[in-house]
């Protein structure tokens, strides 16, 4: 049997991180739904502008644009709707037949909203009512200013794929964030059952950031028992890491508060791990895919990890198996002189920077083909 679709027993759903218009007019999409069980969709600035710059797929846009007096943000939002609107169209069978567990299709807030409550609420709002469909997600990054942002757009029933989390104390923010805004939605007469969330943590860049703090420290000099602790250590925490996050979701999603929510026909907001292709050649190419499979999850990966899982993944229930190993590893971290707050805050700062950049460059892109169109 295909391993991707070997996941849906274990009660893990397959999204893919990536969207580009062939994906809905060569049938792509559609082909990784009937043959691989995939279940939703991601998108982000960066998968935008590599679609954008690598392919003539959004010429017919440009060529009606012409002499429109629109602006790259105005073509690219145009874009951007389109194909998610279309993906969301393509997955709304998907939506059907899981009574809106699955199905969804995912479009982000502008990054340079990251640290504004109300501009993010604001566009938010805007692009849901844009977009027009009951199984797509609007992406909002879990900032501190995020934070209630999300709350808000729950309890207004607005669909939200928190993304950019990377520490376990923001992860339960976010969590504890969602049951709020439900009991909100709940106590002003809406239908707490029609709202869908998923709680996007990131794996593989932690293993990467981490990797490269022990190898400086082993460079620096260190004892031999400090040199085997760390060396132990390599390609272990971001794991370690999501384990533990996963252990809070069903601390959150197992209290009476959502016990009460779960009665009136919430769905409980999954974690979705991201960044699940590995950054080192040094570890297995599916290990973010094996290691964290477990029920109430998504995987959302990228196309290269998809064809390298449906090869040669390995299908078992690991998400919970040794919890007391993540937690000695994060142990061994601090212990190491690596201290993992240190690394989550660096690592979300980055992410919103690496996303305010590829908005940039995509918008610069856009900008430069409708000049010459």
């Amino acid at each position: 049997m295909n391993p991707l679709r070997q996941l849906a027993e274990f009660g893990q759903s397959v999204w893919v991180d990536n969207l580009q218009r062939s994906y809905i007019t060569k049938g792509t999409l559609k082909k990784f739904i009937e043959e691989d069980g995939l279940k939703g969709l991601t998108s982000n600035p960066t998968i935008f502008q590599k679609a954008v710059s690598g392919s003539d797929d959004y010429q017919d846009l440009f060529d009606a644009a012409k002499g429109k007096g629109l602006n790259g943000n105005d073509l690219y939002e145009q874009l951007a709707v389109r194909d998610v609107q279309g993906a969301a169209d393509i997955l709304k069978t998907v939506y059907d037949a899981t009574k809106g567990q699955d199905g969804y299709a995912s479009l982000e807030v502008s990054p340079r909203l990251a640290l504004d409550t109300h501009g993010t609420l604001e566009e938010a709002r805007r692009l849901w009512k844009t977009l027009a469909r009951p199984n797509v997600m609007i992406k909002v990054p879990g900032t501190v200013p995020g934070v209630p942002a999300f709350e808000q757009l729950t309890s207004e029933g607005i669909n939200v794929n928190v993304t950019l989390l990377f520490s376990q104390e923001r992860y339960k923010e976010i969590a504890e964030a969602y049951v709020s805004g439900l009991e909100k939605l709940a106590a002003s007469g809406g239908d707490v059952s029609r709202v869908a969330s998923v709680a996007s943590f990131f794996v593989s860049r932690i293993d990467a950031i981490v990797d490269k703090e022990l190898e400086k420290k082993l460079k620096a000099g260190a004892t031999p028992e400090q040199q085997k602790a760390m060396e132990g250590l390599s390609g272990k925490v971001a794991i370690a890491n999501a384990k533990l996050a996963y252990r809070t979701f069903k601390e959150v999603f197992g209290s009476a508060r959502w016990k009460a929510l779960a009665a009136k026909g919430a769905k409980v907001q999954r974690v979705l791990w991201a960044s699940t292709s590995t950054k080192s050649p040094k570890l297995r190419d599916v290990l973010y895919v094996e290691e964290l499979i477990g029920r109430d999850t998504v995987n959302t990966m990228p196309p290269a990890t998809i064809d390298a899982f449906r090869d040669h993944g390995k299908v078992r229930p690991s998400l919970e198996e040794d919890l007391p190993a993540a937690e000695a590893t994060m142990r061994q971290l601090e212990a190491a002189g690596i201290s993992m707050k240190t690394v989550t805050d660096e690592l979300a700062t980055d992410g919103i920077r690496l996303f305010s950049e590829s908005f940039d460059q995509l918008l610069s892109a856009v900008g430069e083909k409708l000049k010459k169109t």
